[in-house]
């Protein structure tokens, strides 16, 4: 496998995807980046500041390979491609208070606000040492 020349589809520059990042996407099936690195760094930076702290934005196959791991939505835990994410609306099982949930909840399964579910990663995380 050879170094090929490809198009950027957003800024239309040329760039080098390069024989070992072709052996890269293709050992995790991902399809050939679309966009140069700079617009595939610009795009990931656009999608971590209009998420705040979301679990939004992500990883997408077709976009970017990344390069290192930073925050959940630099290393994928997106579950889509970077598009909007749908929220659904919840009461927290804890406190009753209402909120917004990444996923449709199911019913007689518990759903926690942000604030009561960190307080209980923080107690079931406490006994994990023993």
């Amino acid at each position: 496998m050879s170094d090929r020349t490809l198009t950027c589809r957003d800024c239309g520059n040329e760039f080098v995807f390069t024989a070992g990042e072709q052996d890269f996407y293709t050992s995790r099936g991902f399809s050939e980046p679309q966009r140069c690195p700079s617009c595939r760094q610009a795009r990931k930076s656009q999608r971590n500041n209009a998420g705040g702290d979301s679990y939004g934005g992500g990883y997408s196959s077709n976009d970017s390979y990344g390069g290192g791991y930073g925050n959940r939505s630099e290393r994928g835990f997106s579950g889509g491609g970077g598009g909007q994410r749908t929220l659904y609306p919840a009461t927290c099982s804890e406190c009753g208070k209402q909120t917004e949930v990444p996923f449709n909840p199911s019913p007689g399964k518990p759903v926690y606000c942000r604030e009561c579910f960190q307080n209980h990663r923080a107690s079931s995380n406490r006994y994990d040492n023993y």
